[in-house]
């Protein structure tokens, strides 16, 4: 017979969002229960942004020793035992994992239940031996790769982000589907690490990226010898006449074939509702995620969804955006609301592209009037001293000065764009950053010189010159 519970918060799901909530709400005394079939730490922790960075940095140490010419040492073609990258990888993973583990969670006093969850009615889950009657439950299950439909798939090996970190051997030919943030920043990782690579993007590299910044990225990675075909359709795929897999795909009305001995699927998300009966507790949903509103609530009140679930921006610190709005809304009944404008994205390849609030085009769309302004890393001192003159950064305003978006490519993108993810939390306007002092030499002081073309116009105004040579009359 089952055992009931009545936890004040059922969390179903141990990814980022799921155990920031489970952590927040036993800080406060409050009773949970959480729930996770798999791995504690989700897909971030596992196969995801954890492994990926791992990786990525060790790509970065090599390419180092490639450069390093520019600065008096001599360049060498470093030797790569991929065998111990992955050990690398792994120990990372290894680190981190005793913070998300079953032992710290049940030490922060939640009840932890390594059984799958799934709805038996609205106000009740069903997991193993446990029946858990919730006040509130939280649904934070993620996302998994999605792997769309191409003729041949089925006959032949394919890695996704849940196999990729499993590979021990550099792989000789990595063929990639998909140019999106997942897509890019392996093949840059793996190419440094002695990989050839192909990347396969039906649409546009980096598409949901500004444009002007994605472009100074996909050089660089071209440049480094990543064969990129965009605006190419996978027809088919084929076991290779040796080993490996055949790429059909078409380009402009031409057909063409890439071979390769390793296939990897980046070809976005889905999100992870299987199995959790979501009908029996009235909950709306869709191949694209679970239906929220602005508080993530779902459609049954008592229920709410949180991170890559829910279908819209699938980044790890989203879910704990989330996971913060839901302690706020169960706990303090204070009703917070997504604010989807000041979330920062990031993708990791070298240079980095990082981005926060309107992107020119949608500000264009939303404003009769903007300010573009721009400063490029080549006119930064600190840029020049450590040959990173790669990039811009490049600022929106509205034409009163209110800061409406920010994006910077360029050598650590992803570290500076924190400071314009404040800006746009906090409303600032062009005025409050002309009054800070950036330490000098540093990289970020980009931000400071590109705010001050904002002013240029006003030089050139009349009155301005006349009040001026008003005030040289006095002495």
């Amino acid at each position: 017979m089952a055992e009931t519970l009545n936890p004040d918060i059922c969390v179903i799901g141990a990814g980022s969002g799921g155990l920031s909530v489970a952590a927040a709400a036993a800080a406060f005394g409050v009773s949970v229960v959480l729930l996770e079939k798999h791995k504690m730490g989700g897909d971030c922790l596992n196969y995801g942004c954890v492994p990926s960075k791992a990786l990525i940095a060790a790509g970065k140490i090599a390419e180092t020793f490639r450069q390093s010419e520019k600065f008096g040492i001599q360049s060498i073609e470093p030797s790569i035992d991929f065998e111990k990258v992955h050990n690398h990888v792994h120990s990372v993973i290894s680190a981190i994992a005793p913070n998300d583990s079953v032992e710290r969670f049940t030490g922060l006093g939640v009840k932890v239940i390594t059984e799958e969850g799934r709805f038996l009615n609205a106000k009740t889950v069903i997991a193993g031996n446990y029946e858990i009657k919730a006040r509130r439950f939280v649904i934070a299950t993620g996302s998994k790769a999605f792997i769309p439909p191409i003729p041949g798939l089925d006959s032949v090996s394919y890695f996704t982000n849940e196999t990729l970190f499993d590979n021990k051997s550099v792989p000789e030919h990595l063929i990639i589907i998909g140019g999106g943030p997942i897509g890019m920043e392996m093949a840059q990782a793996h190419r440094r690490l002695g990989a050839r690579v192909s990347v396969i993007e039906m649409m546009e590299a980096f598409g949901k990226d500004d444009k002007e910044l994605s472009n100074i990225a996909l050089t660089a990675l071209k440049k480094e010898g990543i064969e990129i075909y965009e605006k190419s359709k996978t027809i088919r795929l084929l076991p290779g006449a040796e080993s490996g897999v055949d790429v059909l795909i078409e380009k402009e009305g031409r057909q063409e074939t890439i071979n390769g001995s390793h296939l990897l699927m980046a070809t976005g998300r889905a999100p992870n509702v299987a199995g959790l009966d979501l009908e029996k507790a009235g909950i709306d949903y869709s191949k694209k995620g679970i239906v929220v509103n602005s508080k993530l609530q779902t459609s049954n009140k008592k229920i709410y969804a949180i991170g890559d679930v829910t279908g819209g921006l699938q980044f790890t610190h989203v879910a704990g955006y989330h996971a913060g709005l839901v302690i706020r809304s169960i706990l303090f009944r204070m009703g917070a609301k997504e604010n989807r404008t000041i979330i920062p994205w990031v993708t990791f390849t070298d240079p980095e592209i990082a981005s926060v609030g309107l992107q020119e085009q949608e500000a264009r769309k939303k404003y009769r009037k903007i300010r573009i302004l721009r400063w490029p890393y080549g006119e930064n001192d600190r840029a020049q001293a450590e040959h990173k003159k790669t990039g811009l950064i490049k600022i929106i305003t509205d034409k009163k000065g209110r800061i409406l978006g920010a994006g910077i490519v360029g050598h650590n993108a992803g570290e500076m764009i924190n400071f314009w993810a404040l800006a746009l939390s906090k409303d600032m306007k062009v005025g409050d950053i002309a009054a800070y002092i950036p330490p000098y030499p540093t990289m970020s002081e980009i931000g400071k010189r590109a705010i001050t073309e904002f002013y240029k116009p006003s030089l050139q105004n009349p009155w301005l010159k006349r009040i001026l040579a008003f005030l040289r009359a006095f002495g």
